[in-house]
Parts: C-alpha cells; structure tokens; sequence
C-alpha cells in the first residue's frame, strides 16, 4: 500500500515538474506584465511577479490530483490573476515597465485578453464582471497605450549628434531666420 502511494506521489511530482518546467517563462511573463515591474530586476532578488507565481503554482500543485482533465495551464493562469487581483494594491504603482500607466484592473484584463487571449467570457466570469465591462476595460485600456508614448513625461529627446544642423533646429527658429533673412 505504501509503495502505491509512494509511486502515485513520485508521478504527480514529475507531471507537475514537467508541467511548470514548459509553463512558468510565459506565465512569469504574464506575471511581469501584471505586476508593471521592469523586466531583469536587481540580481538576487526575488521579484513580485515571481512571488505571485510561486504563489500560483503552489496552489496549482496542490489541487494536482483534483484537475481530473482541466488544463492545469489555465488552472494556473486563473490562480495567478485571482492572487493579483486580491493583492492589487501592492501593485497600485508599478515600478515602470511597459504597462505601469495603466490601473492594476486595466492590467489584468489586457494581459488575460490579449497576451493569453483568454475570451471576453472566461475573462469576465473569473473577474465577476459583465462582458461589457471587460470589452470597455479592454478598449480604454489600448487606447491609453496608443496615444501616450512609454515612459515618463519630460522634455522632448534631443535630435542625435549624427543629424545635420538644419535639422536640429526647430519650425519656428527656421521660419523666423527665413523672414530675418528676406527683411
């Protein structure tokens, strides 16, 4: 009886191995995503998004015997946004990263909508709101990434060293010497 179950064990170790192995760089990258951190954080210390999906996986892991035919990427994957939504005020202001301008919620949904290219359906059934409300989130959410450009406000980036002097000069300095130039 005992080796029975020490070989049952010994199996779902490896299924899950195997499993979090070919799974956790896209799912860490989701994480990454969620979270708004910058991608490659300080050597030697352990990220948030990591946390979260250690977090995810654990629990994935301990329900292993219970999927019985569910994806375990999606279990997975419903884990992981389930954690950032109840944690998302750790995340209330990221710390840079591609989608640090947008709320935590606007997060969650652009990432489950179009980096895992979950349906409007699972989407808004694992966040416990209408499919209007996600197709909304989703919208605003692109359109805010569209018209701003990344990365924090400031002044204009100077023209590169390389470019000609008449190009480094602006619209309105080439119109005033052109009209100083005929006076």
């Amino acid at each position: 009886m005992r080796e029975r179950r020490a070989a049952r064990e010994s199996r779902r170790d490896r299924e899950f191995a195997a499993f979090a192995a070919g799974a956790s760089g896209r799912l860490l990258h989701a994480a990454t995503l969620l979270t708004g951190e910058p991608p490659g954080g300080p050597p030697g210390e352990t990220s948030a998004a990591e946390r979260l999906l250690t977090t995810a996986l654990a629990r994935t892991y301990a329900r292993w015997d219970r999927l019985r035919g569910e994806d375990p990427y999606d279990r997975t994957r419903r884990e992981l946004a389930a954690l950032f939504a109840h944690r998302a005020w750790r995340h209330r202001r990221p710390r840079g990263g591609l989608l640090a301008r947008l709320t935590p919620q606007e997060r969650l949904v652009l990432v489950l909508r179009l980096h895992e290219g979950v349906p409007e359906e699972q989407a808004a059934a694992a966040l416990g709101l209408p499919v209007e409300r996600v197709r909304a989130i989703c919208a605003r959410s692109v359109t805010l990434m569209r018209e701003r450009p990344p990365g924090p406000p400031g002044p204009p980036a100077a023209a590169p060293a390389w470019a000609p002097a008449a190009s480094k000069a602006s619209p309105a300095s080439k119109t005033s010497t052109a009209s100083g130039a005929s006076a």
